[in-house]
């Protein structure tokens, strides 16, 4: 694996689903870096120390450190020096302004390969349409995002084979939303069932009834593998309302 994380997708990658597996993986990695690990990585971004840039890594995984010293580089690089800007605004504004360049970077990337591989104008369309189907992080980041709807048979805050019940007396089900038009389309075309097609606001990764532990946030409604936000079920059924980690950190600072 190289200082970009990008061992998987080097050297065999050709199709848009693999170019899209990768670009998860660096997403997921940066979520984590401005959700869960927001206060780790708000103290590695100091403005005293050299141009700072904040990679996602493809296998969910981020890191801060100096841009590539090679001309050109191998890939597309982030915003250079976010760490200069940390302490002249508000903490909330630098995390959404890093959000922002960051979904620049990651369609660069995604882009990048699209070129290297040659994909023509279909193959592109797939791939865009499956990165358009997860919100972006700055949606995440903010909670600016369209409410997602809840994942299906579930009549609580959380989804596992055991379905510990958030709210004991409602037996009432959320409906099941109807899926976008694209989203249904690719769901078709993958084969799979649209249970799937409900996403993990943190790492992207698709809803299947396996028995995974899953958490809804009551502010933006989003779901979260467990897993993803550190929450077990144990510990759900003494969360009275659950907020996720980018609701948390926007009123925090509010």
């Amino acid at each position: 694996m190289d200082e970009y994380g990008s061992a998987p997708i080097f050297p065999n990658v050709r199709t848009p689903e693999d170019v899209f597996r990768d670009y998860r993986g660096r997403r997921a990695g940066i979520l984590k870096a401005l959700t869960t690990d927001v206060e780790k990585f708000y103290k590695m971004c100091d403005p005293e120390k050299e141009n700072l840039c904040l990679y996602g890594l493809s296998n969910e995984t981020w890191e801060v450190t100096l841009p590539a010293e090679e001309v050109p580089p191998e890939l597309p690089e982030p915003a250079l020096g976010i760490n200069f800007a940390r302490d002249g605004m508000a903490e909330k504004d630098w995390l959404t302004l890093v959000a922002v360049h960051s979904d620049a970077w990651l369609i660069a990337v995604a882009f990048y390969f699209g070129a290297r591989f040659g994909f023509d104008k279909d193959a592109r369309r797939r791939l865009f349409t499956m990165i358009s189907n997860l919100p972006t992080v700055h949606e995440v980041v903010t909670g600016s995002g369209k409410k997602q709807s809840k994942p299906p048979n579930s009549n609580g805050k959380s989804k596992s084979g055991s379905k510990p019940s958030k709210k004991p007396n409602s037996n009432s089900k959320p409906a099941k939303q109807p899926l976008p038009k694209q989203e249904d389309q690719m769901v078709k075309e993958e084969g799979g069932d649209k249970d799937q097609a409900y996403l993990c606001g943190t790492c992207g990764g698709s809803y299947s009834n396996n028995g995974d532990f899953w958490i809804g946030c009551d502010i933006c409604e989003n779901w979260y593998h467990g897993e993803c936000v550190r929450i077990t079920p144990a510990k759900a059924e003494h969360i009275k309302q659950y907020k996720c980690p980018a609701c948390s950190n926007k009123r925090s600072r509010e």
